[in-house]
């Protein structure tokens, strides 16, 4: 820490509050909901440069994570060995207590998970 000479003061007391008056401080406008109907902003995720198209490489652009997940030699291929072997993990690794069959509470376990739902207001 800096030794301050005995006739020099600090500049700021770093525990004081800054002194202001709100009422006459105004903040930035909030951000707007979106209007757009829930099939529009579906369309505008696949539509990434918003020419209002969806191109077939748009399209499948949704697609290809999935498919890498389950293209085990990375051949941008995918077989049904490919299909059945992932297929049959996800059954092994549902099937909780190894019976060879799912009960409604095992099968519930492979839906697919629902994307995380953004906050409404990133205040």
């Amino acid at each position: 820490m800096r030794r301050l000479h005995r006739r020099q003061k600090p500049l700021h007391d770093p525990n004081a509050l800054p002194i202001g008056d709100p009422v006459d401080l105004t903040g930035p406008e909030p951000p707007e909901a979106s209007k757009l109907p829930r099939e529009q902003r579906r369309f505008f995720r696949y539509d990434r440069n918003r020419d209002l198209v969806i191109t077939r490489d748009e399209m499948l652009s949704m697609r290809s994570e999935a498919l890498r997940a389950l293209d085990k030699d990375g051949n941008n291929l995918l077989t049904f060995e490919e299909w059945a072997v992932t297929t049959a993990d996800r059954f092994d690794t549902a099937d909780a207590d190894g019976n060879g069959w799912l009960t409604a509470r095992e099968f519930a376990t492979t839906a697919l998970k629902a994307p995380a739902r953004r906050p409404a207001c990133m205040c």
